[in-house]
């Protein structure tokens, strides 16, 4: 079994969504796409 990576906004894993590497504070993350307009416009 392969550990899957996973959101660390909603932890959704790569299993289920395309997950994109960033880093925050010089740490390795990783966002999904469904999760990234939302990092980069704000909650409306």
């Amino acid at each position: 079994m392969s550990k899957s990576n996973t959101c660390f906004h909603c932890g959704t894993s790569s299993d289920d969504r395309v997950l994109l590497k960033c880093e925050e504070k010089g740490q390795e993350k990783y966002v999904c796409v469904r999760c990234l307009p939302i990092l980069i416009h704000g909650k409306h």
